[in-house]
């Protein structure tokens, strides 16, 4: 497959991983071209675009990002249909008459186009680009008053499209580690889920209503694991702590430095360090 450089995220997504995106691509194995691609925290989808396999599964657990996968790939005309009318609504008043459409009836019966869109609306216009539900799964951040917010961005769309369409990628709407069952020996697993908290006050866990603590991280230490015994390739970003340091001792850990824009407080933006740890190289740090 010829790699397409206009490929790129068509939503911004905290955690997203654009500013590590060569960092992350020269710890990757050498090859991975007649592997299985695996990755079940995708996201914004920074990392499949960027490296764009061509067999790939690929998840995410908050529904209405699946959605948008699935109807950027099967429903694009529709869908771009309903964005160019969301581009004339990105004002307060709109916003939140958009926002509460979760909160209705009528909601259940929107089309997997009209659920993406409202939702890229949402993502561009609200405020630093969160996405967050209450304990309901209703979109609760509050609107962004942004100038000229990019509403509908038609060619990063329609080069999503034709990668998603054009390619052995598997769309899954799961758990993590139901994502990964049937992965191989040499397939290759990118694990970025959401981070290990640096202080009491960064958590974030708004993006499902499921949260993820520290217990979901140690079951995810625990299929690193099972995946490192199988003969997979595994990959896992996440934040520089000492809990997460503990967790994957046994294997190499790189340290880098990311810039993050899109945090739920002010302390988590700006250059904060993250780690990459693999279970291929030199295993030792």
């Amino acid at each position: 497959m010829i790699r397409n450089p206009l490929l790129q995220p068509f939503l911004k997504w905290a955690g997203g991983k654009r500013q590590l995106l060569t960092q992350i691509k020269n710890y990757m194995p050498k090859s991975i071209k007649n592997c299985c691609y695996y990755e079940p925290f995708l996201g914004g989808g920074a990392v499949l675009f960027g490296v764009q396999p061509e067999r790939a599964v690929v998840n995410d657990i908050n529904p209405e990002l699946y959605n948008c996968y699935v109807a950027v790939r099967d429903h694009l005309d529709e869908l771009i249909s309903h964005l160019e009318k969301y581009t004339l609504k990105n004002n307060e008043e709109d916003f939140y008459e958009i926002r509460d459409l979760d909160r209705r009836d009528e909601y259940k019966n929107f089309s997997p186009a009209q659920r993406a869109a409202r939702i890229i609306f949402l993502n561009k216009t609200c405020y630093n680009g969160l996405f967050r539900v209450n304990s309901q799964g209703q979109f609760n951040v509050p609107f962004g008053k942004y100038k000229n917010p990019r509403i509908l961005d038609t060619e990063a769309l329609k080069s999503a499209s034709l990668y998603l369409a054009n390619n052995n990628i598997e769309l899954k709407n799961t758990d993590f580690e139901q994502a990964i069952a049937n992965a191989q020996k040499d397939d290759f697993i990118y694990f970025d889920p959401p981070y290990d908290p640096v202080s009491c006050t960064s958590s974030f866990t708004g993006y499902s209503m499921d949260g993820f603590g520290r217990d979901e991280q140690l079951r995810l230490r625990d299929v690193f694991v099972r995946l490192d015994k199988k003969g997979c390739r595994v990959l896992l970003s996440n934040s520089s702590t000492e809990f997460i340091g503990d967790l994957y001792s046994g294997y190499r850990i790189v340290r880098v430095s990311a810039s993050r824009n899109i945090n739920s407080v002010a302390a988590g933006r700006g250059k904060i360090d993250e780690v990459l740890v693999m279970n291929y190289g030199n295993k030792k740090r």
